[in-house]
């Protein structure tokens, strides 16, 4: 039973997460319409998908109030880079071919070279930055800093035409542009809506969308993700102490293990939802490049703006940031662990023309061997631990901390 309660609390933020991303994820391609593929996949599908990372690392640092806190964000950030880069397209991909499709698919190289090499640079700045016995507001600075760097650069490489188009773009025009109306099914009630959090059928229903519906369909969405991850890192809080109390039911028994491990395999799926779902969207629509660049676009969100702003925040109101030993040698074990794994993962993505079963399975099963690791570390498992030691040992070797 205590087990039980976080764990459903869990899957049901899980599933609100989900429906409220759909609504965000309609609202943020109406107002990147005008993106090139590629561009818009790494930019307003990444953030619109990453917002509740955003939120999650905000709240584990303001409601645990301490370094721990900020371990559980770093557990969020980087589980779910960790997710996003091996788990989003290999179900991308395994969901094309299975629809007979296509036997295999091509994304672009330059794509893949952009944003990995982006992601990596951005990894390794996060390695060397987020280190030390302190934090303070110009290390979350810097880190949002790099997603702006980055940001100006995607639209930097867009070509000519598409920027013209972007530039000239007005509402009127887009009208023209865009005649088909938005398919909805007929809507049984506005309260059925509202219980099943439908919001594109709450806030544009039959109507065609425009910017006014999409920027209030956009400021719910964000809403209703920023609630329900309050939910998610309490839910993820209560698995990490010996015991908690819930209101009104009484006091159980949690896992004893460190808030990271939780928000490394439970807050980051969670989290990674939405971006799972607008990966395998854009995969069926044959943008593959959007499928892919979503994800590895939604790390460097997540790495630089998920945990950068959080920690500007919370270190302007309450000060720097202590972290104890054992908290340093967890989230320097834990960066390690994903620049090495992005790498690996960008080395499978460009290693030949095309990706197809194998590539897929191989990054799942890289994944599945990242979870036993996690859960042997939470179990205290002698040879999670000699991993560990190792990862810790490397990071001091280049003096990293």
């Amino acid at each position: 039973m205590g087990l039980l309660i976080p764990l459903f609390l869990i899957a049901l933020c899980c599933l609100v997460i989900w429906r409220a991303g759909d609504g965000f994820m309609v609202a943020s391609e109406y107002v990147g319409r005008n993106l090139s593929e590629g561009v818009r996949g790494a930019t307003i599908n990444a953030i619109a998908s990453s917002m509740p990372e955003v939120f999650t690392s905000f709240f584990f640092l303001f409601v645990l109030n301490d370094a721990s806190g900020f371990s559980g964000g770093i557990g969020t950030t980087a589980g779910s880079a960790i997710f996003n880069s091996m788990v989003i397209p290999a179900v991308s991909i395994i969901a094309v071919i299975s629809m007979g499709a296509v036997k295999r698919i091509e994304i672009s190289r330059k794509v893949l070279f952009r944003d990995g090499i982006a992601l990596i640079i951005a990894e390794f700045i996060f390695l060397i930055l987020i280190s030390g016995s302190a934090l303070d507001w110009y290390h979350g600075l810097l880190l949002m800093s790099v997603y702006v760097v980055y940001i100006i650069f995607m639209f930097a490489s867009m070509d000519k035409k598409t920027k013209e188009a972007l530039m000239t773009s007005t509402p009127q025009k887009d009208e023209e542009d865009d005649q088909e109306k938005v398919e909805h099914m007929e809507s049984p009630s506005f309260f059925l809506a509202l219980i099943t959090l439908d919001l594109e059928r709450i806030f544009i229903g039959k109507s065609k969308i425009n910017d006014t519906r999409a920027w209030f369909l956009l400021v719910t969405a964000t809403l209703s993700i920023a609630g329900v991850c309050y939910w998610l890192v309490l839910a993820c809080e209560w698995l990490g102490e010996k015991t908690y109390e819930v209101p009104y039911l009484g006091t159980f028994n949690g896992l004893d293990i460190p808030v990271m491990f939780v928000a490394l395999i439970l807050a980051s799926a969670a989290s990674s939802f939405p971006d799972t779902i607008i990966s395998i969207k854009d995969a069926k629509k044959g943008n593959y490049d959007d499928a892919i660049s979503n994800a590895l676009g939604s790390n460097i969100f997540d790495v630089c703006f998920a945990l950068g702003f959080p920690l500007f925040v919370f270190t302007l109101i309450n000060g720097p940031i202590v972290m104890s030993e054992d908290i340093i040698d967890l989230s320097s074990e834990l960066r390690l662990l994903l620049l090495l794994s992005t790498v690996v993962a960008v080395v499978i993505f460009t290693a030949g023309k095309y990706m197809g079963r194998g590539k897929a399975f191989l990054l799942l099963g890289i994944y599945v061997f990242f979870v036993i690791y996690i859960v042997g570390r939470g179990a205290g498992s002698e040879w999670a631990q000699s991993i560990a030691d190792g990862l810790v040992s490397m990071v001091h070797f280049f003096n990293i901390n």
